[in-house]
């Protein structure tokens, strides 16, 4: 019915950079929030990065100076630049979207995509 796809994780040096996609398909008429978690073995999964439709955006303290997140609203797909990546940035990056709205009507909330890998290694 509706899915999340993300793109773009992979190998990476320290120093490097990387820049996620997040597309969602399926009769989509809207999408509210949307944001970035991440989740690192043993750790608890944290809200890397959130945008609202209209593009306000919030951080997580870590990665402020060097993640940026953007989204397209007519293409339905959130983006991540990461940038000056660190090894503790080591993680599956997740998707989320708060309330999608369907066309006719239909609302389902908290929508997560099925995750990509981040390594920054040397």
């Amino acid at each position: 019915q509706v899915q999340l796809v993300e793109s773009g994780g992979g190998l990476v040096q320290p120093g490097g950079s990387l820049r996620l996609s997040c597309a969602a398909s399926g009769s989509i008429f809207s999408i509210q929030d949307m944001g970035w978690y991440r989740q690192a073995p043993g750790n608890q999964r944290e809200l890397v990065a959130r945008i609202t439709r209209r593009g306000s955006t919030d951080y997580l303290d870590s990665v402020k100076a060097r993640f940026t997140i953007s989204r397209d609203n007519a293409k339905n797909t959130i983006y991540l630049q990461m940038n000056s990546l660190e090894p503790e940035d080591t993680a599956v990056y997740l998707c989320n979207a708060e309330q999608i709205r369907l066309w006719g009507g239909t609302t389902i909330s908290n929508v997560w995509g099925q995750g990509t890998q981040v390594t920054v290694s040397s």
